[in-house]
Parts: C-alpha cells; sequence; structure tokens
C-alpha cells in the first residue's frame, strides 16, 4: 500500500478483495498510533512514520521470502545455501573434489562444508541437528532410521606395494590373515568397518598393526610397507594410478561395498537438499563411467 498509495492498486497486487485491504489497513493504523497514508488531491500520500517503516518492511519481506523460498523452489544459480556433506574418504578420491567443483559451477553463490566422518563424530546426531545435511559412506547393513540412496557398489580387493612378498607367493586365506594389515580408525567408539564386520560373522579375525584416521594417506603407507589394504576396486585402482602399488583379489569372499547417501526426515522434502542429493548421484554416476 506504501509503494502503490492506492488501497484499490494494492488490493490487484495482493490478489485481495479492496474491503479487505482496507480493513488491514485500519488495524496498522491502530496498531501504530499513525494513519500511514492520507489524502491529497484526488490520490493518497504516505505519511512521514509511513515512509520511515518502507525500507525496513522490505528487508522483513526480503528475509521473509528467503526464509520460504526453499519450500516453493531452488534456483541454483542465484541461491546462498549453506550445503554440509559428511563423507567417508573411503570413496573414489575424485569424489569430493569432483562434487565440490560441480555444486560451485552450478551454485556460485552457496557455501560448501565437508566434514569427515571420524571417530568423535556421531551423524545421527548431526543429521538430526541440522549439522549436515548428508552423510556418504559405505555400510553393511545402512541404518533403517534414516533415509537412503543407493550410490553404488564395488568388489573388495587388496592394495599391496609393488614388491610385496603377496606378488610371488601363494595368496591364500591363510597367508591374508597372517599378512600385515592397515585399516581406518573406526568412524565412532566401538564400531567395526564393513571387511571386519563380515570376518566376526565368519569367526575370523585378521592381523592389524597400524590404523589411520586419514583414509586418503593409507596408499601411500601401503606403497613403502608391507601392509595390505582391503577395501574396494575403484579406490584401490586409483591409487594405483599414482604409486608403486598393485591391486591384488582378496582370498576372502566378501560382499560387494555398498556405498549410500544418507539424509533425515528434517530435509526430506527440501528442494535445496534433493538437489544436493541429485548433484551427489550424478557425480557418483560419472565416476563409474571412467
Amino acid at each position: 500500500m506504501l509503494i502503490e498509495r492506492s488501497v484499490s492498486r494494492a488490493a490487484v497486487r495482493l490478489g485481495m478483495y479492496q474491503p479487505a485491504v482496507s480493513a488491514c489497513l485500519k488495524r496498522l493504523r491502530e496498531l501504530l498510533g499513525d494513519p500511514l497514508l492520507v489524502r491529497s488531491g484526488t490520490g493518497m500520500v504516505p505519511t512521514d512514520a509511513a515512509l520511515r517503516m518502507i525500507e525496513p518492511s522490505a528487508s522483513i519481506l526480503r528475509a521473509a521470502g528467503s526464509m520460504f523460498s526453499d519450500a516453493r523452489s531452488f534456483e541454483p544459480q542465484t541461491a546462498r545455501n549453506t550445503f554440509r556433506v559428511a563423507a567417508s574418504d573411503y570413496l573414489d578420491p575424485l569424489f569430493l573434489p569432483l562434487l565440490v567443483s560441480q555444486l560451485k559451477a552450478q551454485a556460485p553463490l552457496c557455501h560448501i562444508e565437508i566434514h569427515p566422518l571420524s571417530a568423535d563424530s556421531d551423524y545421527h546426531a548431526h543429521l538430526a541437528q541440522g549439522e549436515v545435511d548428508l552423510v556418504i559412506g559405505n555400510w553393511l547393513k545402512p541404518p533403517e532410521d534414516l533415509h537412503m540412496g543407493r550410490l553404488f557398489d564395488d568388489e573388495v580387493v587388496c592394495l599391496v606395494a609393488k614388491e610385496h612378498p603377496a606378488l610371488r607367493r601363494p595368496w591364500d586365506v591363510q597367508s591374508w590373515l597372517a599378512a600385515e594389515h592397515i585399516a581406518p580408525t573406526p568412524t565412532h567408539p566401538g564400531a567395526r568397518g564393513v571387511i571386519d564386520e563380515h570376518l566376526e560373522s565368519l569367526g575370523l579375525r585378521r592381523n592389524i598393526t597400524a590404523r589411520c584416521p586419514h583414509f586418503g594417506l593409507i596408499p601411500a603407507m601401503v606403497a613403502s610397507t608391507l601392509l595390505v589394504l582391503t577395501t574396494g576396486r575403484q579406490y584401490c585402482e586409483r591409487s594405483a594410478e599414482r604409486l608403486p602399488v598393485r591391486v591384488l583379489p582378496c582370498p576372502i569372499g566378501f560382499p560387494r561395498m555398498q556405498y549410500y547417501q544418507l539424509w533425515h526426515e528434517r530435509t526430506h522434502a527440501s528442494n535445496s537438499a534433493r538437489w544436493l542429493r541429485e548433484k551427489v548421484r550424478l557425480v557418483t554416476e560419472s565416476l563409474q563411467k571412467k
């Protein structure tokens, strides 16, 4: 009304009947103790108090529009969201760089935060409290209380140094169990990874002599030792492209590693969160083709 300086024109813009807009003006006058709009010739002009209200009112409307915009639509090119992704670095080492590149290219004003899945991270709580929007990793049995999107599955293999005895001697179950293994630090106290969960179901236990919380550093440790890393083929083959290591079949039959993205009910219907999940899916698909 202050912009149009006319109740009837304001009613047209608002899609309301003129009496309803007049009633709103009456309530505002009573609330603020000021006429806001006064007659001047054939039209109406705002009072000094009304003029002072225009910019603060516009600011409030912009904030409200931002607050509710995600419920209506999400425009990546103009959005200013902050995307928070917790991801296991057991994934293809190209995954996170490519994901960040794609997000910044398509949503240049958005912020991106990558959080680790570390020993002190409770991803259930972080998802529920809004501290992260999405968790990406691999689980033998993903949690049933979260929404889940399957990304890909991968064969379990072994990564060893190019001079490792396993490349020259028989590589069977007993030699694999007796070898020195390196494994990631558990993501939370008492947790076991998919490899050790499956071994326990078989009544077996491997000889883990080294652990590291930074999965991305493990292939370099393997390259200069007799340690064995057992994980997905895609990760191992990426490492073999840049380090003096070799990929061997695993003598024990493991189920294929399943990688998922998990999210909480609070973001399930969010348009921006849906867009993020679709970008994760597309980046994953593109890496499977390489």
